[in-house]
């Protein structure tokens, strides 16, 4: 059955990766995430914050430490 003639309405995409302005990239289901030595997590989470500023004291999870001060330039 095509999905012009199903009684449901069609699903909405959803991005699974956002890049958020100032601040993580944002996650939507599963992913593995590299840290900077190289060692893998999986997220846990519907929605997983990956830190982009490097000031986080959890990496490589976004503890919102990107909302004190000026961001540090990191490639990504």
């Amino acid at each position: 059955m095509s999905l012009e003639t199903s009684d449901r309405e069609p699903e909405t995409e959803r991005p699974d990766v956002i890049v958020c302005a100032d601040g993580p990239i944002l996650l939507r289901g599963d992913h593995v995430v590299a840290d900077e030595s190289g060692a893998l997590h999986r997220t846990t989470r519907p929605v997983s914050a990956i830190c982009r500023c490097g000031r986080t004291g959890i990496a490589p999870w976004c503890d919102g430490s990107h909302k004190v001060g000026p961001r540090k330039r990191r490639s990504v």
